[in-house]
């Protein structure tokens, strides 16, 4: 079955049990999955626009509506909706961020918040990680100390992401945004593996910005994601065009600069939409998400020689693994070599590990059910005992 003679059919969401570290969270709910076909005309949502001509304003299907749910689900004052977390990144630094101006990220910031940075030609500055690739508190203001005195002014902007896409790791966000403010610098969460899957107030740990991404962690298509910030900032980060044509005279309204106007026309957006009231009772699920992936680790861990390199107890189903002892082992005779490993769990319908991947790797386990984690936690250990790995209790 294809969808086009060129375009083979995708099934595996249907046909597989899937822990690919970024598309975990993103699967479609049914009712997105209606409300895609429904508006997938280009400018679908626009069937009802009227003065002041912004998206934020519609209110058939419910937008306006909608943005002000998503600022309240994250604990802020206003929201827009963004092509993806990195167009949110962008608008931020757009605003804060000039030529040569000191910025803040981490040893474990995603490489789009870099991007969003040089694109606003600031000049990065990385707080170091930990022994337990955390980022703490103590790190951050050191690090702000050494950026100013070389600076000579305090960094624009700081970047700290809530939980980091490498190890799954949570960071002390509430206690490093006291740090900023101290030194009145702007504070800017990357919740892409948060918002939406666990409850997230920014308010409450008192950053500036909250961004998220709708097609990693909201059940959405890509691209799509949201930028929620303060009252005080939203007047700076959304602020309106000024611009005039100089042979015209043209203006253009209440139109938002970074938001180039508007943002997602269409299937993106109405697919957030449909899922977002099973997104936002999800996230009152976040401690059966956690169980269910510790019997996975718990699985992973028996197996001799497999090292957890994300933090524990486990915060976050998002984990890092290291089986250079383990499975790499295997992988060193097999006649498949390091790709035993993925073909086996395909064997087993499980896909999301990196083809070829034995040494270290990431899974998530987000969304899977109880009964599920078992079969993978089992069918982890079967692959393991089947090729003369030893099983202990972890």
């Amino acid at each position: 079955m294809k969808c086009t003679p060129d375009i083979d059919l995708r099934d595996v969401e249907e046909m597989n049990i899937n822990i690919d570290p970024i598309q975990a969270a993103g699967r479609l709910t049914a009712d997105a999955m209606k409300a895609v076909i429904a508006y997938g005309d280009g400018y679908s949502v626009c069937d009802n626009c009227r003065k002041p001509f912004r998206l934020d304003y519609i209110e058939k299907p419910p937008i306006a509506t909608f943005h002000d749910d998503l600022a309240a689900f994250v604990g802020m004052d206003e929201a827009r909706v963004v092509p993806g977390a990195r167009r949110g990144f962008q608008a931020v630094a757009g605003t804060y961020v000039q030529k040569g101006d000191p910025v803040v990220l981490t040893a474990l910031s995603h490489y789009t918040e870099f991007i969003a940075v040089e694109n606003a030609g600031g000049v990065p500055h990385e707080i170091p990680k930990d022994e337990n690739n955390i980022i703490r508190a103590d790190a951050a203001a050191e690090r702000i100390e050494e950026v100013t005195r070389a600076s000579g002014r305090p960094p624009v902007l700081l970047f700290i992401d809530h939980v980091d896409y490498q190890f799954g790791n949570l960071h002390e966000v509430q206690e490093i945004a006291r740090v900023a403010h101290g030194y009145d610098i702007p504070v800017l969460l990357n919740g892409a593996y948060t918002v939406g899957t666990m409850p997230v107030d920014g308010k409450a740990l008192g950053v500036d910005f909250v961004v998220g991404s709708g097609h990693k962690s909201m059940a959405a298509p890509a691209p799509s994601g949201v930028l929620a910030t303060t009252a005080e900032r939203a007047e700076e980060v959304f602020r309106t065009t000024q611009i005039k044509g100089d042979l015209t005279g043209r203006t253009f309204g209440i139109k938002e600069v970074e938001m180039m106007g508007c943002t997602l026309m269409g299937v993106t957006l109405m697919g957030m939409m449909a899922s977002f009231p099973h997104v936002r009772a999800r996230v009152d699920r976040w401690d059966e998400e956690l169980a269910n992936g510790r019997i996975v680790l718990d699985a992973l861990r028996s197996i001799e020689g497999t090292v957890v390199k994300s933090e524990m107890p486990r915060r976050h189903t998002l984990t890092r693994v290291d089986t250079s002892a383990s499975f790499d082992l295997i992988a060193e005779t097999h006649k498949k070599r390091g790709f035993f490993l993925s073909s086996a769990l395909n064997k087993k319908g499980i896909v999301g590990v990196i083809p070829g991947a034995t040494k270290v790797w990431k899974f998530n386990t987000y969304g899977i059910s109880r009964a599920q984690a078992e079969y993978v936690a089992a069918a982890y250990i079967e692959i393991a005992e089947e090729n003369g790995l030893s099983v202990v209790s972890p």
